[in-house]
């Protein structure tokens, strides 16, 4: 199995044994991410890994689907909840999970905006699953413990600098900033050339909250310099649709926690 994938599916593993711990009435709570329940947020993983199992099993029709924007949104907000939720959200994910290990990883495969590879559309699901479970860790306040496959959810922020400002009609502020970043087990991860005027430094785990809008730059302990840098960081958009803004400063931490 590709690399990415099995490390899709440990995220997704990781997110089902927390909502495994939900009560029955814990799925109307609400999370950090913009006062969604957790309905919600798994309805929104969910909606997602339904069109990604047709894109994965039926291009033709997805690509007709694609079309039909009244029809997405039906298929993307699915009327389910609670455990019921639960149990189709993992079906389908455990799907699309089969379904990518089984292809080429040189295939294109087809998505909203352009297609991608099997290795990055991998990613890009790995990086939902995260970033979302993320909102149920905050939920409880509890510290979560990150393995090496956050490298993957790092690739895609750094390599969404340029996106993140075109998606906002923005220029692209040159040179792209120097990255240097502490991963989990202590390893050192770096990307781009060195610049010692121009860079973003610290941990791992919060670098990828600021580029998946998880948390405020405000509200973390990455080390910023230069006025690349500096912009980035605080409109940094790894995920695609139109430009999103982050949370407000100290309203997306696990202190957010009501148990």
């Amino acid at each position: 199995m590709l690399k990415q994938v099995a490390d899709l599916l440990e995220e997704g593993s990781e997110l089902n044994l927390m909502l495994s711990e939900l009560g029955p009435n814990q799925w109307q709570d609400t999370t950090p991410f913009k006062s969604w329940t957790v309905n919600q947020v798994v309805q929104h993983l969910h909606g997602s890994d339904i069109m990604a199992v047709m894109a994965l099993k039926d291009e033709k029709n997805f690509r007709q689907m694609q079309s039909n924007m009244a029809q997405v949104t039906k298929l993307m907000h699915p009327d389910i909840e609670g455990l019921d939720l639960h149990q189709r959200w993992w079906e389908y994910f455990c799907e699309m999970c089969d379904l990518l290990a089984e292809l080429d990883p040189k295939k294109r495969v087809p998505w909203f905006g352009p297609d991608m590879g099997v290795m990055m559309f991998s990613t890009a699901r790995q990086m939902e699953a995260w970033s979302h479970g993320q909102d149920i860790f905050d939920m409880f306040g509890r510290n979560r413990i990150n393995k090496e496959r956050l490298k993957n959810i790092v690739v895609i922020g750094v390599k969404t600098y340029g996106w993140t400002f075109i998606n906002r009609g923005l220029p692209v502020p040159e040179p792209a900033p120097y990255i240097e970043l502490i991963g989990p087990n202590a390893e050192l991860w770096e990307f781009n050339e060195r610049d010692d005027q121009n860079y973003v430094k610290g941990d791992a785990a919060e670098f990828c909250h600021v580029v998946t809008q998880g948390r405020n730059i405000e509200d973390v302990e990455l080390e910023v310099l230069g006025g690349p840098a500096t912009e980035w960081m605080k409109i940094a958009q790894c995920f695609a649709g139109p430009p999103e803004d982050p949370p407000l400063p100290g309203s997306r931490t696990k202190n957010f926690s009501k148990y």
